[in-house]
């Protein structure tokens, strides 16, 4: 139960940092906004990031599974149903 925690984890917080350095790049690009909009742009940027990076992996993890380590481990966890 240990391990598959720390591996969810790990596959939801590398998809963020990649999110956030994406957004990084973005703001470096030189567009200059308002401040409130800039916020709320880079809240959305972020978003849509990581999203959009998580399902490509996934997508692509599904055909070749080494893929995986772009999430940050080839492993995904494995979630038991306990019998009732």
């Amino acid at each position: 139960m240990t391990h598959d925690y720390l591996i969810s984890l790990i596959r939801t917080a590398v998809p963020a940092a990649v999110g956030a350095l994406l957004a990084w790049l973005a703001s470096t690009a030189g567009i200059v906004i308002d401040g409130d909009s800039s916020t709320a742009l880079t809240v959305g940027v972020v978003a849509l990031a990581m999203a959009g990076y998580y399902a490509a992996v996934r997508v692509a993890e599904a055909r070749w599974p080494w893929l995986g380590v772009l999430l940050g481990t080839p492993a995904a966890p494995k979630y038991e149903v306990s019998g009732r």
